[in-house]
């Protein structure tokens, strides 16, 4: 079992080569939150690109070092954009984030969910209903049942825990939990990260971004572990330094991707987290 020294030394690692490389995350991601998540990747020292037709999405999937996918706001392109890209990243090797918003709105958001589960994504990110609700589409032991409200969590992290390792073990790589204390799982350890802002809760897209810089840490990343921790890492610590500094949601977002920009990797594997067996 890996510990907590040795998964703040990749930690910083990943995020370091993120620094000196750049790496293309691309992103076929909500809407309402395309900007957002576009700019926090660009924070962290990634590089962005926001497509939503099949071929850019195929493109992206050969030609980045990993992808966001997210299924926020569908659009019925997406029914054959998504598939096609998960496809070619599954077959190509590479890593990729599914976040699966809003799960259980919807007949087609469900269809493209269950089509998911083939091409075992690196990275699952979402709030605990989601989680539960994943793992229980996907025939997985979830321990609990899924209560979901539209995009919002009714459901503390913790009882998303059987579920994010259900999920882990399944596709071989890392679930990534948000809430109060975001949990953070490979199906081995099990690590809480603490930090963060209430002020997250009231803006749109502090989850969708997160999602898109998990995928720039998995394209630096020596696990899928590390790369959705040291995404967690930052975006607590970021939140943190910017409630700080600021007393309203506005301007907290601007505060958030200036700290965001001003993490340094030694700053972000060393934000509080604990790590225990799964």
């Amino acid at each position: 079992m890996i510990n907590r020294e040795q998964l703040q030394e990749q930690i910083g690692r990943a995020a370091q080569k993120v620094r000196d490389t750049n790496p293309m995350a691309g992103s076929i991601t909500n809407t309402v939150t395309v900007n957002f998540v576009a700019n926090a990747q660009i924070a962290v020292g990634g590089s962005a690109a926001m497509v939503y037709l099949p071929d850019e999405g195929e493109f992206l999937a050969a030609a980045g070092g990993a992808t966001y996918l997210n299924v926020g706001t569908l659009l019925p392109i997406y029914e054959e954009t998504l598939p096609r890209t998960a496809r070619a990243l599954h077959e190509g090797g590479k890593p990729w984030v599914l976040d699966p918003v809003g799960i259980g709105i919807g007949s087609l958001r469900t269809k493209l969910l269950s089509q998911m589960k083939e091409f075992k994504p690196t990275i699952i990110r979402g709030n605990a209903s989601e989680a539960i609700a994943l793992a229980e589409l996907w025939g997985l032991e979830a321990g609990t049942a899924a209560e979901v409200r539209g995009v919002d969590s009714t459901q503390g992290v913790d009882e998303a825990r059987a579920a994010a390792v259900a999920l882990a073990r399944f596709t071989g790589g890392a679930v990534a939990v948000s809430g109060e204390v975001d949990l953070v799982t490979d199906g081995e350890v099990v690590c809480h990260s603490r930090g963060g802002s209430h002020f997250m809760a009231k803006i749109t897209g502090s989850g969708c971004s997160l999602g898109g810089v998990c995928a720039v840490f998995a394209a630096t990343a020596e696990t899928p572990l590390a790369a959705a921790l040291a995404g967690v890492q930052a975006y607590n610590l970021a939140g943190a330094r910017a409630e700080a500094r600021v007393d309203a949601p506005a301007s907290f977002q601007t505060a958030f991707l200036d700290e965001l920009y001003k993490a340094t990797p030694h700053d972000i594997a060393n934000n509080p987290f604990d790590i225990e067996e799964a």
